[in-house]
């Protein structure tokens, strides 16, 4: 294992903790936390000294982007985790965000189990209180800015700050009304999937067993987003609305992670034919690094190896323009909260009743500040070439955002 004396494109952080301008007991309930960094064992991957130097270079030069994370700290006891989300506040990992090597981060929140004041998630009141908190927290601290135009993506990396992508996984909270689409632009919401697991107003979910498509009402929501400058995702959505949405956008969509289905036959990964007309389009596909999901048949054991076979699948197949990272992970036990909150992510769906042996964390890729530098030192040690790399990194991702955010 290589000793790394120095991490690259280090933030200048102050030593922020979320909500300190509150009053611990007083203005909120006290809950102790996960660890955000060391609460497993750091895996760095091996590399030799020169190639170390190498990431460190990419870190310190290139924009870094991971296109879908939680940056929420899970309570460390998930016994108090329905009562923690009922709360309706969550703390981000700015200590760890700081040594992550990010300079732009897209934030997903945590809508799917927005439980404030139903236990079903993605309801209207419970995204905007949820949103409203977050941002709330964010302006009282000078590391992570909020990204609302291009040129904020571009400035944090120079200022040594973050950029905050705000991204909802599915329309499902907007119901039957556009204007909503609106209001979270205004909040300053920049992508939004289709779909979560389970089918909404506007298309099918991967849960579900007939494949509707994308509606008519998916169809308007879909030219709204285009207007608005909203980047569409359809990581979640079925192969038919997955399909109909790449098809009925004037943009390019992406499917800001997932993986590919050809090399493990799970509804949570994407077909060939979703893989080439994503691509088609001028999309990206991010590969995603959540608990048992980038397996592969050769590499049963989830770990950095299978999800690269992954990004090495999608890149050959659908080009290396149109292939990045969204690791989609957070700050505690992310096996344990997927056990715990099963039907809420629809997480047997997801795996199709597939064996495989389970792991207690995907080591290298185990939170959002642990994930680029460890693909960066894959990246290298297999001989990528900078420019391929500058591309799979976040180049890509800033092509896709310049073709789909308001100018």
């Amino acid at each position: 294992m290589t000793k790394v004396i120095k991490q690259g494109n280090k933030k200048i952080y102050d030593g922020y903790k979320s909500f300190q301008y509150l009053d611990e007991g007083e203005d909120y309930k006290e809950y102790k936390l996960s660890k955000e960094n060391d609460r497993v064992e750091p895996y760095v991957y091996p590399v030799s000294e020169d190639q170390e130097e190498l990431v460190q270079t990419i870190l310190e030069e290139d924009n870094i982007i991971s296109m879908h994370e939680h940056t929420f700290v899970m309570p460390e006891n998930l016994n108090e985790f329905y009562e923690f989300r009922r709360q309706g506040r969550d703390w981000t990992g700015f200590e760890a965000l700081s040594q992550s090597g990010l300079d732009v981060i897209f934030e997903n929140f945590m809508d799917g189990t927005a439980m404030v004041t139903s236990q079903a998630g993605w309801k209207w009141s419970d995204v905007i209180h949820d949103l409203g908190i977050r941002f709330s927290d964010i302006a009282h601290q000078d590391m992570v800015i909020k990204a609302e135009r291009i040129a904020d993506l571009y400035r944090a990396k120079k200022e040594g700050k973050i950029a905050f992508v705000a991204a909802l996984e599915s329309c499902t909270m907007i119901e039957n009304e556009l204007d909503r689409l609106d209001i979270l632009y205004g909040f300053g919401v920049r992508t939004m999937g289709i779909v979560y697991s389970e089918a909404n107003q506007l298309g099918s979910g991967l849960r579900e067993t007939r494949d509707g498509g994308l509606t008519v009402f998916g169809k308007q929501a879909v030219r709204r987003m285009n207007k608005l400058g909203i980047t569409i995702d359809v990581s979640h959505s079925s192969d038919l609305t997955s399909l109909d949405t790449i098809e009925h956008s004037d943009k390019p969509v992406t499917i800001n992670h997932s993986g590919a289905r050809a090399l493990w036959n799970s509804n949570r990964l994407k077909p060939d034919t979703v893989l080439k007309a994503c691509a088609e389009k001028g999309g990206v596909i991010a590969i995603e690094a959540a608990p048992h999901t980038t397996i592969t048949r050769t590499n049963l054991t989830h770990s950095i190896e299978s999800f690269m076979e992954h990004f090495e699948y999608v890149a050959n197949y659908a080009g290396i323009d149109h292939v990045a990272f969204g690791p989609d992970t957070l700050f505690g036990d992310h096996v344990s909260i997927h056990e715990l909150l099963t039907k809420q992510l629809s997480i047997k769906s997801s795996h199709g009743g597939n064996s495989f042996p389970k792991v207690k964390w995907v080591e290298g890729l185990e939170n959002p500040a642990e994930c680029l530098p460890n693909i960066i030192r894959w990246l290298v040690k297999k001989g990528y070439s900078r420019e391929d790399i500058r591309k799979v990194v976040g180049g890509n991702i800033l092509r896709v955002l310049e073709a789909t955010w308001a100018k």
